[in-house]
């Protein structure tokens, strides 16, 4: 570990520390009462996450005393206190904001479990002897211009000859997706055509003509980093366990201020959140534009459901639910991210109806020992960020909103000091641990206000769609090489 904190530099542990700066000051401005009921919630989150640690990890016979259920009668008993002790005054929007402070405070030991992380990992893939085979799939629907440029990235990617085979499915394309790739055939590379019946539908067909023991899932608009496929192998070859291996996804597109805000998102609010839950190795999502799965977990999960709009969250949670390990790994890959607000809102609200619609499926399916952290972890975790913490922001900005032309104003712009500055010190120790240019840290203050509020307001559109029962289709995202030619521009994908 000393090794590895020398060749990455001390930046990283100085942003880490850094970041407890805004945290005391937090604490100093704060009531005392205010701070014994966040400490009394930041105690037993702390508790649990231990205990749910130990005996998954230690104790398995124990499993079954340890349950979300649990956790929310211990919060509700612990909410009771404070308000009786009057540490908290009993109002909705009170505990809201007492909820909000808890998360913030809690927040620290994500990075700084990232940070663990990626002191800790080598390439691990330098240690593999005999490579096992794997089948790339490459989903494409309208990606003319794009799929040979992923097909020629992935014949560079390093691997031993004869143990990579690639397997372009051209989901019913109307331009010349399918005729592109065919370029690219020969005894690595094939291509199969079929009508459009959506990613789900292509990657299922594309199953029928791998052979491998690795299944690994490319998009068609994404290009991967030479080492990234022995990358993503490697946790297999480790671990018989693992079920499933997920990428650190970095965005290429970096010309417009939408994707740019998106680079430090990925950053912080993706990645670093993947290199954390990989100390359980339950990583909640294995994403489309790189991830790998075992073939006989694929099958064993009954590969791609057609009932959700993000099949990637949806079978990682699958692999999660049947007792494999999920890890996140070195491989590095690289895809185009919306580069208009119209767009952007397009693809965040297939994603977030698409989670709604998988959290829905699997939150009140019941609790099973070989769950590891599914349902203790990850789908609380999932229920706070998806939909408690979006609903929190809108009421908390709507409450400081009120609070600022009440005569508060100082305050409000006090507390804001404070968590934009606690922000940029987080966002500069992900960006540390990333690798990443820290000149993105100009876009912080978005993240507080602006950027976060279009995220909640998609987010709470979603559940409002979810809950109605809106039809509810894939909605696609134009292409930045594709707007100067009409012809190429995505029809709407079938369901």
């Amino acid at each position: 570990m000393r090794d590895s904190l020398t060749a990455r530099g001390r930046t990283p542990v100085v942003a880490c520390l850094a970041t407890l700066v805004p945290y005391i000051l937090l604490g100093w401005i704060l009531p005392r009462e205010r701070l014994f009921a966040i400490a009394t919630y930041a105690v037993v989150l702390g508790v649990y996450l231990g205990w749910s640690y130990y005996v998954v990890e230690r104790r398995p016979a124990y499993r079954q005393w340890v349950s979300p259920s649990l956790l929310g009668l211990v919060l509700t008993l612990c909410t009771i206190s404070v308000v009786a002790l009057e540490w908290v005054p009993l109002s909705a929007i009170a505990l809201v904001h007492l909820g909000a402070l808890t998360v913030i405070f809690c927040y620290w030991l994500i990075p700084f479990a990232a940070l663990y992380q990626a002191v800790t990992t080598r390439d691990e893939f330098e240690d593999i002897s005999e490579y096992p085979s794997i089948t790339v799939l490459v989903p494409a629907y309208n990606e003319e211009g794009y799929v040979g440029r992923t097909v020629a990235a992935l014949l560079g990617a390093a691997y031993p000859d004869g143990k990579k085979e690639i397997i372009v499915i051209d989901d019913g394309s109307t331009d010349g997706t399918y005729e592109e790739a065919c370029r690219y055939e020969s005894d690595t590379v094939t291509v199969v055509s079929k009508e459009n019946g959506g990613k789900y539908s292509a990657l299922n067909y594309g199953l029928l003509f791998a052979e491998s023991e690795i299944v690994v899932t490319v998009d068609a608009d994404s290009i991967v980093e030479t080492d990234a496929l022995r990358e993503i192998v490697a946790p297999f070859v480790a671990d018989p366990m693992v079920g499933a291996v997920a990428s650190n996804v970095r965005i290429f597109n970096r010309d417009s201020f939408v994707a740019n805000c998106q680079v430090l998102e990925y950053v912080f609010g993706i990645n670093v959140f993947r290199r954390t839950f990989d100390q359980f190795s339950a990583v909640s999502v294995v994403p489309g534009c790189l991830g790998a799965y075992r073939r006989d977990v694929l099958d064993e999960v009954n590969a791609y459901d057609p009932h959700t709009l993000t099949e990637d969250f949806d079978t990682t949670l699958k692999v999660l639910r049947q007792g494999y390990k999920v890890r996140f790994s070195k491989a590095v890959v690289y895809t185009e991210a919306p580069d208009t607000w119209r767009d952007l809102y397009k693809q965040r609200l297939r994603w977030y109806r698409g989670n709604l619609m998988t959290l829905r499926k699997h939150l009140f399916n019941e609790v099973q020992p070989s769950n590891r952290y599914l349902n203790r972890i990850h789908l609380p975790f999932a229920l706070l960020t998806m939909i408690i913490s979006p609903l929190a922001g809108i009421i908390i900005l709507g409450s400081i909103g009120y609070m600022a032309i009440t005569g508060g104003f100082v305050t409000v712009l006090l507390l804001a000091t404070i968590y934009t500055s606690l922000i940029a010190l987080l966002n500069a120790l992900a960006i540390s641990i990333e690798g990443e240019s820290y000149w993105y840290l100009i876009y912080t203050p978005l993240f507080v206000v602006g950027y976060k509020q279009f995220h909640d307001f998609v987010m709470l559109k979603s559940c409002i769609d979810i809950i109605r029962g809106t039809e509810l289709g894939w909605t696609n995202v134009s292409r930045v090489d594709q707007r100067d030619r009409p012809e190429l521009r995505p029809e709407r994908q079938s369901d």
